[in-house]
């Protein structure tokens, strides 16, 4: 693994090597971070991490927590209660919204519905109707 350039990162697996990342500020801790979402499917391993990232001041590294979760609900059909919490607010950050949704859409799709919370439930329902009014609405300026 190359920190310099962060080649090679994507294959790590080493909690570790990640948690060392994060303290030293590497600038590629974030493709460490989904590497190890990757590579070692375990919610109590990757979720920390994850929600270090988010919790972070740079916004690339937002994101790549996100996509951290994501690859990790994904692999294991599991969450936490933490990361859950945290995407909340950020569902309503501009910034952070796009890769937030995508996150929910893969909770939503991932872990049984029976283990989310009744405001992710809201909020899957209305973002599956937003989409629905977007394509009716494009199907229909199109054809005039």
């Amino acid at each position: 693994m190359n920190w310099e350039t962060g080649e090679g990162l994507i294959g790590c697996d080493d909690p570790e090597e990640v948690d060392a990342a994060f303290d030293r500020g590497e600038p590629h801790v974030g493709a460490a971070l989904i590497g190890l979402a990757l590579n070692c499917p375990d919610v109590d391993v990757v979720a920390p991490r994850a929600i270090r990232a988010i919790s972070s001041g740079r916004h690339e590294l937002r994101g790549q927590g996100l996509t951290a979760l994501s690859h990790m609900v994904r692999l294991t059909n599991q969450t936490d209660r933490a990361s859950v919490a945290l995407l909340r607010p950020l569902l309503r950050d501009p910034e952070m919204r796009e890769v937030a949704e995508n996150y929910a859409a893969d909770l939503w799709t991932y872990v049984p519905h029976r283990d989310l919370p009744a405001w992710l439930h809201r909020w899957s329902y209305m973002y599956l109707l937003r989409h629905k009014i977007a394509i009716w609405w494009w199907s229909i300026t199109r054809r005039g």
